[in-house]
């Protein structure tokens, strides 16, 4: 009975036609098996789809707040980055009025900056909450220390006001503008190739760019210098001198008094030198030191 012939007849409600058709048992069995099959696929279709949506979801909401904590943390990382770049240039403004107020700090002692990486990409997905935190109370800790620095540099300036007179005298300012070529210290000879100590800055500027006094002062000497081409002197006082090196023009003589920010001369390329600009150079009792000690803008 089971795989026995059917006679399927079909009627049409209009006209009265009729159709038959003769199937053998299996075939209706698979019809019915495909049908069943294709009820089965549809529902595990809607509920794979429904699974899906799910997941898309919370996948979506994962994101978001991922976002938000790396936002969180750039932002974080940010303030960070400020406050300490805050702290260090009053740290080395800090430095430089102790060594100019001589406060037994050495120009060795200037902040050189922080070398570490404030950013976030190296913290892990999993510490991010760890992280910030951290990174609130490192924050919190910098600003007190920037308070602590800015208060310490508060009472420089009080010490200053009580020696205004030696502070008048004491080299503050660039002499010239450009852009430092040479530093103080050891350096390869631009003629030579071999380690030399370089006494002072090396200032690159087109020829005629104008040269001022960075203090008051009288001016010890001004001509010809060997190497150095038309140079000018200038003493400070307490052993305290400047030298500029390599100008193109002097416009002050031996024995004339200066005052800060005065016109002394011009960048040039006399003397022994590669190219026009400024060597200054700034020497206590003949010795020379690092100008960088004596410059606070």
């Amino acid at each position: 009975m089971l795989f026995g012939k059917y006679h399927v007849v079909i009627f049409k409600e209009k006209g009265g036609s009729s159709r038959s058709l003769r199937l053998s048992g299996w075939f209706g069995w698979l019809l019915c098996l495909v049908f069943c099959g294709l009820v089965a696929c549809n529902v595990w279709l809607w509920k794979y789809f429904t699974q899906n949506r799910v997941l898309e979801g919370r996948l979506a909401e994962a994101e978001y707040a991922l976002e938000a904590r790396q936002g969180q943390l750039t932002g974080l990382a940010e303030e960070l980055a400020a406050v300490r770049d805050d702290l260090q240039r009053v740290q080395q403004f800090d430095t430089k009025l102790r060594v100019m107020v001589k406060k037994d700090v050495g120009v060795d002692d200037l902040p050189q900056g922080g070398t570490g990486d404030a950013g976030p990409g190296y913290i892990p997905l999993h510490r991010y909450e760890l992280a910030t935190r951290q990174m609130r109370a490192f924050l919190k800790e910098l600003a007190q220390e920037t308070r602590m620095e800015e208060i310490r540099q508060q009472e420089l300036m009080l010490a200053m006001r009580e020696n205004r007179g030696k502070l008048a005298v004491t080299p503050s300012i660039w002499p010239t503008e450009g852009f430092v070529t040479s530093k103080f210290g050891y350096r390869s000879s631009p003629f030579t190739g071999q380690s030399s100590f370089h006494k002072g800055l090396d200032i690159a500027a087109p020829t005629g760019t104008p040269i001022y006094a960075p203090a008051r002062g009288k001016v010890s000497a001004a001509g010809t210098d060997g190497a150095y081409g038309l140079s000018v002197d200038i003493s400070h006082g307490g052993g305290l001198s400047t030298k500029f090196g390599h100008m193109s023009k002097i416009l002050v003589k031996a024995g004339q008094e200066v005052e800060r920010g005065q016109l002394i001369g011009h960048v040039g390329s006399t003397g022994r030198v590669t190219g026009p600009h400024l060597h200054y150079e700034v020497r206590i009792n003949g010795v020379p030191t690092n100008p960088y000690a004596y410059i606070l803008n």
